[in-house]
């Protein structure tokens, strides 16, 4: 028979143990906010001033037709449809900003958050950096980095998106 100090010593280390063992890291909230919510928000960013330049270049033909069946693919759900066809026009035009915009939005769409800002990312580093495309960019960052529960980085994205806007000029 075990002696009644070794079972209350036995008794008191697998106490302390199991409080090591229960204590767990704290664990970052997700944000359930639904992809199309998210879209929203970077449409709303982008925003429309009659004021403001908003040049758009001349594209590639086939970049615009690709861009076209992109948008009715996206319109009727087909996500993986809708990217691929941008992903075809990347292939032919792959520094266009407002295309690498389109493909964010639609990875925005799918829930892939680091392929979004990676390609928003990418369309700020080459597009203009006045403008709503400018702001749609920074914005996607923004709720990609959200979905991520990256607050503090959001933040800094959010603040990006008043440096887009220049103002107009006011005619009389």
């Amino acid at each position: 028979m075990i002696p009644l100090r070794h079972s209350l010593l036995a008794a008191a280390t697998t106490l302390v143990l199991a409080g090591c063992v229960s204590s767990t890291a704290p664990v970052k909230p997700v944000d359930t906010t639904p992809p199309a919510q998210r879209l929203a928000a970077v449409e709303a960013a982008a925003g429309k001033d009659d004021t403001e330049l908003d040049v758009q270049p001349i594209r590639d033909g086939a970049v615009e037709d690709l861009r076209v069946v992109a948008q009715g693919k996206r319109q009727a759900g087909d996500l993986a449809g809708a990217a691929q066809a941008l992903d075809q026009a990347l292939q032919v035009s792959e520094g266009d900003p407002a295309v690498l915009q389109e493909r964010a939005e639609v990875a925005l769409l799918q829930g892939d958050w680091a392929q979004a800002e990676t390609l928003a990312r990418k369309a700020v580093d080459l597009g203009s950096k006045t403008g709503p495309l400018c702001r749609r960019h920074w914005a996607t960052i923004e709720q990609s980095r959200l979905a991520r529960g990256e607050q503090e980085n959001a933040a800094s994205a959010h603040a990006q998106i008043q440096g887009c806007t220049v103002p107009g000029i006011k005619r009389y």
